[in-house]
């Protein structure tokens, strides 16, 4: 299976959808698995808006709990890509009663470092115009005020709280259209999950703010400005969207991560991390009459705030290939996309099945054709990018094999596709690569993380957690003229979106 930094959409739905096969060891028929799934699900509401997702497994002592909040990369301002990704980072530094040993003392000195940020962003901001001593100067007095705060943190006190008490798969994420939280526990340390969980809701703190954004710019140089495929993929995402926000980076474009502030920060948290936008899936060995009981002492508590107004550009119609070139000091690579609509439209689910029937495994058509026939690429692979809910992108990517040339990977790709355009794949080929689908999921999601994954998960982009239920059915309705049809509606010239990466050919004298 094939992921990228988004959760879902195209393939990536293959990877997200057999929940009802975690349910029974034999899966009789799906009508049977959705029903057994709709009635061990609860469903509980807070009056604030807030959802859980509650399923007992008992199985063994533990649980797992995700939170995703519908507030992602999508949902940022111009000009301040990234914040999404650094307030999840930011989530992790404390609460005013974890992370400091003195709040009301260090309070008066993260204001100082507020007000000193700003000033130091503002200069920061003018680029060119800016006074390069007076942003040395400022940085200065920020590295000395942080200095004098670390007098009262108590670093890492959340994460260590959580590992002292058996925490495993503890972290975070941050996606274009969703960030989320998630950690599986000894089943006894439910009330322990609860208050931490909630006092972030409630009050988190921006505090080593300015070092944190740091870290974030260092992580952006070392994973897309010093990675070729890093490099290659955020140029193609951009290229594909021109309009709509899916073609900034989750991580921020440098220039907008450098001027974030703390207001930014704060800005964002109290617009997006509401709980109306907010969806927790507890599953395990629970008792759901004390975890409503839990969840409603500890979260109930967080006051209701109204939804922010969104107004999200859309893409216009494409109208014609798009083309761009890479440059880098590394082997060559090609990415091709393909726009397409995302959940719950019909031919979502057909992308599916086209993943599958081009990639997935040595047998795949793609896989056959380009790697061990005519041999001139080192691997392929197919992936649904970049969120899933708008509409997105059905990418295929390669990497040729020396001496040969992504224009030639390009031409077989195409020649494959045209194929599944004109031709009915057979019923034996479909039936290999649906069964092959189903055993993957059965795989993937026989434990309480992969559970409260994808039950959060589309309950909070909007499909509605019973959405995995009607895969199978689904799945199982796609037909040979199916995916004839759907290849031969969107995998066209004037609808494709072309990166490859080159080496920089040295300029003669």
């Amino acid at each position: 299976m094939k992921t990228n930094n988004s959760k879902h959409s195209g393939t990536q739905t293959l990877v997200t959808m057999m929940l009802c096969s975690a349910f029974l060891v034999v899966a009789p028929g799906s009508t049977v698995l959705g029903e057994s799934l709709a009635d061990r699900v609860v469903e509980h509401r807070l009056d604030n808006g807030m959802t859980f997702l509650l399923l007992q497994r008992p199985e063994a002592p533990v649980l797992s709990a995700h939170i995703r909040f519908r507030a992602g990369g999508v949902n940022e301002p111009m000009g301040k890509t990234g914040i999404a990704h650094l307030l999840e980072h930011m989530a992790f530094k404390g609460t005013r009663h974890l992370g400091t040993n003195n709040f009301r003392a260090e309070h008066r000195l993260l204001e100082r470092i507020e007000q000193l940020g700003e000033r130091l962003t503002a200069e920061i901001a003018l680029g060119a115009k800016g006074d390069p001593e007076k942003i040395a100067a400022m940085r200065e007095q920020l590295n000395q005020l942080h200095l004098e705060g670390d007098q009262y943190l108590v670093k890492e006190e959340i994460w260590d709280t959580y590992l002292q008490n058996g925490a495993q798969g503890l972290n975070a994420s941050t996606s274009k259209d969703v960030t989320s939280y998630y950690v599986s526990l000894p089943s006894n340390r439910l009330e322990l999950w609860a208050l931490i969980e909630s006092q972030r809701m409630m009050e988190s703190v921006m505090r080593e703010f300015y070092r944190e954004r740091d870290v974030v710019a260092e992580e952006r140089r070392r994973g897309y400005e010093d990675r070729p495929d890093g490099k290659l993929y955020e140029r193609f995402i951009s290229a594909a969207f021109i309009a709509h926000p899916y073609g900034n980076p989750t991580i921020g474009w440098m220039s907008d991560i450098q001027t974030l502030t703390i207001r930014d920060a704060e800005s964002f948290f109290n617009h997006y991390y509401v709980p109306s936008r907010a969806v927790a899936a507890i599953v395990g060995d629970i008792d759901i009459e004390k975890t409503v009981a839990i969840v409603e002492k500890y979260f109930g508590r967080i006051p209701s705030k109204p939804e922010p107004l969104e107004q999200i550009t859309q893409e216009p119609e494409q109208g014609g290939e798009k083309r761009i070139v890479v440059e880098f000091d590394a082997e060559p690579q090609i990415l091709i996309g393909f726009q397409k609509p995302t959940l719950p439209e019909f031919d979502d689910y057909v992308f599916d099945v086209i993943d599958g029937l081009l990639t997935r495994g040595r047998t795949s058509r793609l896989y056959t054709r380009l790697v061990k026939q005519d041999q001139v690429a080192t691997r392929v692979y197919s992936f649904g990018a970049p969120g899933s809910i708008y509409p997105n992108l059905f990418v295929i990517g390669s990497a040729p094999r020396h001496p040969h040339t992504s224009e030639e990977v390009e031409k077989i790709v195409f020649e494959e596709l045209g194929r599944m355009a004109q031709e009915n794949v057979t019923e034996r080929e479909l039936l290999k690569v649906k069964n092959q689908l189903k055993a993957d999921f059965l795989r993937d999601l026989r434990s309480n993380n992969g559970l409260a994954d994808k039950l959060s998960y589309f309950e909070v982009v909007g499909a509605g957690w019973r959405y995995p239920i009607e895969w199978v059915d689904v799945i199982e309705r796609v037909t040979p003229d199916d995916v004839r049809r759907v290849a031969s509606q969107y995998f066209s010239r004037s609808n494709t979106t072309v990166a490859t990466l080159m080496r920089k050919v040295a300029a003669e004298n």
